[in-house]
């Protein structure tokens, strides 16, 4: 966690900016906390997923602090609970996860990258596979409710096509970006994900600053310009869409040519878009305070930190141990195995809030820093986060001596560890059991790849001056 002079000065002034404007040292503890957890993450590789992960996991726990004292403009968890405890649990699980994470990268030195190959595919292949991947995704996503012991099977198998989409998008990125292609491509896949019947837009623009991240000059002014438009694409985006994502949804299940003609929905996420946009500016500002209740996960919590103990004892570690045993009896060999209890039934148990549950289809989660919470209470429940984290850590460190082909590494670390890590709303069984599939479902077979290709990697080094680089890559994985 080395820093200069200039960066400290930075951190300083902007403490003492949001100091002056917003007069309140929760503001500055938050800001203060991401820029710790950013050198924790750090893993000078020029990859940016973890530390972009902890960015988005430190937003859910700020950003309505940041929207109340700054704007001034109030969201039910400011009037409607005792915010500012539940707000410094989640900075602190924040930070336990970002040492955790530390602490996993430290179990194995980085690779020497000037050793291995960089590319593992030509262009055309690639291309060919991601727009099988698009043709069948809507098939594999119907299918796996009809299977559940493999669900989780072929939507981790899915999710694949994410890497392949960032490989693209990172090779129109280097070594001179193609800005107008990469453009067309985000577009695509944000048109794809807006008519989806939940917010799939998100990923693919992500996923383009990473790879515009993994090539960013701080020099470039069209590097900063790429940045920012995504910043504002997706905070727009996410405006829109919380703005007719109810009339859209409705529509999509009542009317079945929703469902079989994606030109149908463009047109009607079109029209509603544009009807949105046109209203007046309380409106917009309603909007935009909704979206912020939703991405800052922190009124139910609040409510639950207030109730335990006081009204419900701690359940000495019942969350976790169920989610543990969850995860380590998959489905696809224990096809029988009970079901745990909802995350609607934990909010309303736990929160005094009858929220939204399983007899309406839908679950609203109270996150992990919350389930820790009413596990074990302050301090003892950072010890199961910073485990998360450490378990993070050592899985990027080991995918990352594994895997030789670099631009293999780069799409499974991107999409795996992204989609492991982003959320702090998740619970225990969830978060666990998407990090455990993505390693074993799809970090094992990007391995078995990895040394298919590794074969003619060594093949075509053995006919050129270098052919001793073989016996490095064997010394290095003994």
């Amino acid at each position: 966690m080395r820093s200069n002079e200039l960066e400290l000065a930075g951190v300083g002034l902007g403490c003492l900016v949001l100091w002056v404007f917003g007069g309140d040292w929760l503001l500055v503890t938050s800001a203060l906390t991401i820029w710790i957890c950013l050198k924790l993450t750090s893993t000078n590789d020029h990859l940016y997923v973890l530390p972009l992960a902890i960015t988005f996991q430190w937003s859910q726990t700020s950003l309505g602090l940041f929207y109340y004292d700054l704007l001034g403009r109030e969201v039910p968890a400011i009037h409607g609970s005792d915010y500012r405890p539940m707000v410094l649990i989640g900075l602190g699980c924040v930070l336990a996860f970002a040492l955790g994470i530390k602490a996993g990268l430290l179990t194995r030195r980085p690779p020497n990258a000037d050793e291995r190959p960089d590319f593992a595919f030509t262009f055309g292949p690639l291309v060919t596979v991601y727009v099988v991947g698009v043709a069948v995704e809507g098939t594999m996503l119907a299918v796996a409710p009809s299977y559940p012991s493999i669900r989780q099977i072929i939507t981790t198998l899915d999710t694949a096509r994410l890497g392949v989409l960032f490989l693209i998008m990172r090779r129109l990125c280097s070594p001179t970006p193609r800005w107008v292609t990469l453009g067309v491509v985000v577009a695509i896949e944000v048109v794809m994900g807006i008519t989806g019947f939940f917010a799939g837009f998100r990923e693919p623009i992500v996923l383009a600053v990473l790879a515009v991240l993994e090539v960013f000059d701080r020099r470039n002014k069209q590097h900063w310009a790429a940045v920012t438009l995504a910043v504002l694409a997706v905070s727009i985006l996410g405006l829109i869409w919380m703005g007719i994502r109810r009339d859209y949804r409705r529509e999509y299940v009542e009317f079945d040519q929703f469902q079989t003609s994606r030109s149908a929905r463009v047109e009607r996420v079109r029209d509603l878009s544009s009807a949105f946009l046109k209203g007046d500016a309380s409106e917009v500002w309603a909007t935009a305070d909704r979206l912020v209740d939703r991405m800052w996960t922190i009124y139910y919590p609040a409510l639950a930190v207030e109730r335990v103990p006081k009204v419900l004892p701690h359940t000495d570690g019942a969350f976790l141990r169920d989610a543990l045993v969850h995860v380590v009896t998959p489905r696809v060999f224990f096809p029988e195995k009970a079901e745990l209890m909802s995350d609607s039934d934990k909010v309303r148990k736990y929160s005094g809030a009858f929220v939204a549950g399983r007899e309406s289809n839908t679950s609203i989660a109270f996150g992990y820093s919350a389930e820790a919470y009413v596990d074990f209470g302050i301090p003892l429940m950072f010890l199961p986060v910073f485990g998360f984290g450490l378990f993070i850590g050592a899985m990027y460190a080991m995918f990352r001596s594994l895997i030789w082909h670099r631009e293999l590494f780069v799409a499974f670390g991107t999409v795996a560890f992204w989609l492991s890590a982003y959320l702090f709303e998740r619970s225990w069984a969830t978060m666990l059991g998407v990090a455990v599939g993505f390693m074993v479902y799809l970090g094992l077979p990007t391995v078995l790849l990895d040394r298919f290709l590794l074969v003619r990697f060594a093949r075509d080094q053995a006919s050129t001056p270098g052919e001793m680089l073989f016996d490095t890559v064997n010394q290095d994985q003994a």
